[in-house]
């Protein structure tokens, strides 16, 4: 009888096994180390179901065939003999390491991160081969560590010339033609608050408190799409590119910055075109009414989180002074942002306060201290009105039934949640379901609330985040469960994300058109957003993925100075191989169970924690502890700490 075969992308683990994501199937098939027939991380591969689904073990599967293998082309440290040499792989679950004959192997110098081309995949035990095609350079040498990384994951680092000369050709000034087709507010007060570091400044914005006691509230955002057209250069380079990638004192823009940084941006002092959206909101958070539409403003102030804390504050007598006669206006955009807040936190809004990192690089591009990101209510009135506006367009295009594209986040797994509650109720919390099985944001928001300013809030943030679906891009709503809202799409960012872009296109054709689009657009589009959204999603988990390694890799950098240093820390999770103890300073490094005196640790899964054999010792999620720290490798991305009493 024939078995069953299903195509699917397979994702190695480090110890040899692997899970094939098969599409449209939620979950993944287990394949043995003995049934992976040399497959390689991410390779396309068409299996066969050997072994059914059971109440605690995955569906299993082997490989019967490799249909595409993901990457030719490799980036490692070069390992140098005599006569011949092997590439070790960055990416660890890669799953062999590269032989590379002496006539392949170049300039290449040993300890060198090189980029390798495959020549041969591995067959019958034996390692890939491959020929060295470009030497990046010492694995200690500056700016090698983030090079390594844009060449790993392929990234478009460099314009091309004719997507730079497209963005030159708008200039400096907007073409003042266009003017009389928009809302004139450059009399407006109009602030952009932002990082001191930020320089592709995409919205504005304007608050006053009407005569009916409501607020009114203008989200001015950059209109990119009136420069970056359909089919052109600029657009498929951007659709490419799907988002610009922050790593650490590097940036790869999804714009040049003859966009970004120029005309595009809101820069304070200069008029600029927006697609802006505009709220009238009661003091119960309503919007009563909403309009959206193409302005033309200039930005009377650029704005920090920072200064306008201090003014919300009164901390700081110099700023205060310096914006004196604009401190109603930042008094009354506190006034409504918290209304808004408390609002959303009604409704079930998860307020996962999970620090960012901050890493402080010197001038080479070494980490030097890395520590918490320091965020204040100012982000949060940026953070609620945004939120508020995006709901708002996404609302009004909904019930248009227009083509568009979406940010979606389903509710959670049930048998994730149900495994949540496992650990939870070592807390003594506890997400309840109801009778429908339906899990409402509000339990997450409870316990969230209950959690906090406790010792255990970080941990319990960071165990709700891992049960939480990831959030997508789709041309169908879905609603938005983490922001509690029916209705959610990405509407405030198009230089940095080609969603916005996408949708901002969307939405001046109906302006244009006086909401009187015709049907061949609209099914036109439809398709245009399904697959644009496909595509968004995948470049945005490309660019996370980078932004976290790069992460990772400056923080073991900066922790390979720290050998021997004790610091105080708090269990994060517990696996079958050790702990990781998260730091103060967001660092996080493993605690191996070999390493705990002469006893031996049992991991009990279904409590999550690690139990003493002998003294019946228990180390659970949220313990504090005392670690030293015993290593740290920036090539292996690897932290290791022990615990000292």
């Amino acid at each position: 009888m024939k078995r069953e075969t299903k195509i699917g992308v397979y994702n190695k683990n480090q110890k040899g096994f692997g899970f094939v994501k098969v599409e449209e199937q939620e979950e993944e098939v287990f394949i043995s180390k003995e049934n992976s027939f040399n497959a390689l991380n991410g390779d396309t591969v068409e299996i066969e179901i050997v072994g059914p689904k059971k109440e605690d073990k995955k569906e299993e599967g082997k490989v019967i065939k490799i249909i595409r293998h993901e990457k030719d082309t490799i980036v490692g440290t070069f390992q140098k003999s005599r006569n011949f040499g092997f590439v070790v792989p960055d990416d660890k679950k890669f799953g062999t390491d590269i032989f590379v004959s002496k006539s392949n192997w170049g300039k290449a110098r040993d300890k060198h991160k090189v980029l390798v081309k495959i020549l041969k995949y591995p067959e019958k035990g034996k390692n890939a081969e491959g020929k060295i095609i470009e030497v990046l350079g010492g694995v200690n040498e500056a700016g090698v560590d983030m090079l390594a990384l844009i060449k790993q994951y392929e990234l478009p680092y460099k314009f091309p010339e004719e997507v730079v000369e497209e963005a030159k050709a708008y200039g400096t000034k907007i073409n003042k033609s266009e003017i009389s087709n928009r809302k004139d507010l450059r009399e407006d007060i109009i602030f952009t608050i932002d990082g001191e570091d930020a320089k592709d400044l995409d919205d504005a914005i304007h608050v006053e408190k009407l005569k009916n006691g409501n607020y009114k509230l203008d989200v001015h955002i950059a209109d990119v799409s009136h420069y970056v057209k359909e089919k052109t250069e600029l657009d498929k380079e951007a659709y490419l590119r799907g988002t610009s990638i922050y790593m650490l004192g590097r940036v790869i823009p999804m714009l040049p910055r003859e966009l970004s940084n120029g005309i595009c941006s809101l820069n304070a002092g200069e008029d600029r075109y927006t697609l802006s959206c505009s709220m009238e909101i009661t003091p119960k958070a309503k919007i009563v009414s909403s309009d959206i539409y193409k302005a033309v403003i200039r930005v009377t102030e650029r704005m920090t989180y920072t200064d306008v804390q201090k003014i919300l504050d009164n901390s700081d007598i110099e700023v205060s002074k310096k914006y004196e006669r604009y401190i109603k206006d930042f008094e009354l955009m506190a006034e409504l942002a918290t209304i808004l807040k408390e609002k959303r936190k009604e409704n079930g809004y998860l307020n996962l306060d999970i620090p960012e990192s901050k890493i402080i690089l010197d001038q080479d591009g070494f980490a030097i201290d890395v520590k918490k990101y320091e965020t204040y209510f100012a982000n949060e009135i940026i953070e609620q009105f945004m939120l508020i506006a995006n709901e708002t367009v996404a609302e009004k295009f909904y019930w248009l039934q227009a083509p568009f594209i979406y940010r979606n986040h389903e509710a959670p797994d049930l048998d994730k949640v149900k495994e949540l509650n496992k650990t939870l109720f070592n807390f003594g919390y506890k997400i309840k379901i109801s009778k429908e099985d339906i899990i409402y944001p509000n339990e997450f928001a409870k316990i969230l609330d209950d959690a906090k300013g406790k010792d255990e809030e970080k941990v319990v943030s960071n165990i709700i985040l891992r049960t939480l679906r990831v959030a997508k891009y789709e041309s169908e709503n879905k609603g938005h469960f983490g922001i509690a809202s029916k209705y959610y799409c990405h509407f405030t960012s198009p230089i940095r994300r080609y969603p916005d872009l996408f949708i901002h296109r969307i939405i001046s054709k109906y302006i244009e058109q006086d909401y009187n689009v015709n049907e061949f657009f609209v099914t036109k589009y439809f398709k245009r957003a399904t697959k644009r959204a496909e595509n968004c999603s995948e470049r945005e988990r490309t660019a996370i993925k980078v932004e976290r390694e790069a992460e990772d890799i400056k923080k073991a950098e900066f922790m390979e100075s720290k050998i021997g240093e004790e610091y105080k820390g708090i269990i994060s999770s517990i696996t079958n191989f050790g702990m990781f103890v998260e730091l103060d300073n967001t660092v996080e490094g493993l605690v191996r169970y070999e390493t705990l005196k002469n006893e031996y640790y049992i991991f009990d899964e279904e409590k999550k924690q690690a139990v003493g054999e002998v003294s019946h010792k228990v180390y659970k999620i949220g313990d504090s502890v005392n670690i030293q720290v015993i290593s740290a490798n920036k090539l292996l991305r690897e932290i290791d700490f022990k615990i000292i009493i």
